[in-house]
């Protein structure tokens, strides 16, 4: 049998084990109490006369805190038995959404929110929460400690509870289930009672620091969809025409008259009140060697990318053009979503691929921005290159720079003081001397070296 898979059974199995270290230390405490309290005093020897007044006070406080906790605890016993009946009843069950929040424009944060209706909470104690995803892969616990009551009344009918997510890896995730958990005030119990959660949710990409570029979309879709902003046509200073009966005469160009005897007008400036498309482009094309798939490094370059890419797309949806991201893979996400919210998901489940290739992507006439990885072949990119325009804008996004914090005196620090924080903190050590570095840093320079002899546009992030 599979050791992982051992392994999980085994971590699931243990979710329904009631004890916690907590209940062997309570247990170590009390009996400590008890002996201090309870001991007989040795013959021969004369109390303090403050002794037994001290000792009646431990006593009292004592069985202040059994009677508590015994309170708590029963409590806790009777809303875990309370809840097996309202499931078996009435179908009770957790119910959780996720929603991605913007705080103060910098990132975008994934929170949970859960509910679980009827449930009566313990007794100084508490209810929490946990969802299974993916691969055997469990969430935190999560406290479920806000009351939801019926309008007007003071009545409760759920427990809800909002909890912030952060995942590893910038991706559509699947839940597999969940578990509801009692507990009393100082988790001496654990009560564990498995849900049947089921749906999809996604960790979104967060902001990075970008530059923003001036760039102007190359087509229109359609004259239906107005914008706030007038948007800039022709400028007067640039274009002519021959003068027409009905033009005004005071725009006439004398000085083009002087020259060549004919009279031409200025053609003044116009705004157009209908929506431009800029489109965007993001190359999630990499045709590496296959070992490396197993390497750690790919998932942190590929979220990195994402948040750059997102970053550009963000930072550029706030002009007056419309943007429409054009994704180099198929996705099935609901039409109704918003644009900025769509692009999000489409970016967050977007993988490196071997299918399309930035020659069968990438379209020069109607695309504005394009952003280009280390995995970029830069034979493809020359050829794309010499076939767009000036105003075309290419972000290079140098997927090394993920691991660019290393240096040997961090080295020496996170091995002698500090242990690796996260996944990311040991593969900045492995980095320096994997051949994987070499290659994608090789192939980095020759990109930027095509970038900066085009007529492009061009950016490193």
């Amino acid at each position: 049998m599979n050791w992982k898979l051992i392994k999980w059974r085994i971590r699931y199995g243990w979710q329904y084990f009631p004890f916690t270290l907590n209940t062997l230390l309570c247990v170590l405490a009390g009996w400590g109490a008890y002996y201090l309290l309870y001991k007989p005093t040795p013959k021969g020897e004369e109390p303090s006369p403050f002794l037994p007044l001290i000792i009646l006070m431990g006593k009292m406080v004592l069985w202040f805190v059994v009677l508590l906790l015994s309170l708590s605890v029963l409590s806790t016993f009777f809303s875990y038995f309370y809840y097996l009946w309202l499931r078996s009843k009435k179908g009770y069950r957790l119910q959780v959404e996720f929603t991605t929040e913007t705080k103060k424009g910098k990132k975008n944060k994934l929170y949970l929110n859960a509910r679980l209706e009827g449930v009566i909470r313990p007794i100084l104690g508490f209810i929490k929460g946990r969802l299974c995803y993916d691969d055997n892969l469990m969430t935190d616990r999560f406290p479920l400690l806000s009351n939801k009551r019926k309008e007007q009344s003071l009545w409760r009918v759920a427990i809800t509870g909002k909890s912030s997510m952060s995942l590893p890896d910038i991706k559509e995730y699947d839940l597999k289930g969940g578990f509801v958990y009692f507990q009393d005030m100082l988790h001496l119990f654990s009560l564990a009672v498995a849900q049947p959660v089921n749906g999809h949710f996604y960790q979104p990409p967060v902001l990075a620091e970008g530059d923003d570029v001036e760039v102007f979309p190359k087509k229109t879709e359609s004259m239906d969809v107005r914008i706030e902003q007038l948007r800039r046509v022709q400028g007067e200073h640039l274009n002519y025409k021959d003068f027409e009966s009905g033009d005004d005469v005071r725009r006439i160009v004398w000085k083009v008259y002087a020259k060549n005897r004919e009279l031409v007008v200025r053609v003044p400036e116009l705004y157009e009140p209908y929506a431009s498309h800029l489109y965007f482009y993001a190359s999630f094309y990499a045709p590496v060697k296959h070992q490396w798939m197993g390497e750690g490094y790919l998932k942190e370059m590929l979220n990195y990318y994402k948040n750059n890419v997102w970053t550009v797309y963000d930072t550029l949806s706030h002009k007056e053009w419309n943007m429409r991201f054009m994704p180099d893979q198929s996705f099935n996400i609901p039409e109704q979503l918003p644009d900025h919210e769509k692009t999000a998901r489409i970016i967050s489940n977007s993988n490196w691929h071997k299918d399309a290739s930035l020659l069968q992507y990438f379209n020069p006439k109607s695309g504005a921005v394009l952003c280009v990885s280390s995995f970029t072949d830069p034979k493809e990119l020359t050829d794309i290159l010499d076939r767009c325009g000036a105003s075309t804008v290419v972000y290079f996004v140098k997927l090394s720079n993920v691991f660019r914090h290393f240096a040997a005196l961090s080295l020496l620090s996170r091995l002698i003081l500090q242990p690796p924080q996260d996944r990311l903190s040991g593969l900045r050590t492995r980095w320096l001397f994997s051949p994987i570095r070499f290659q994608v840093q090789k192939q980095e320079k020759v990109i930027e070296e095509i970038l900066n002899r085009s007529h492009v546009v061009s950016g490193t992030l």
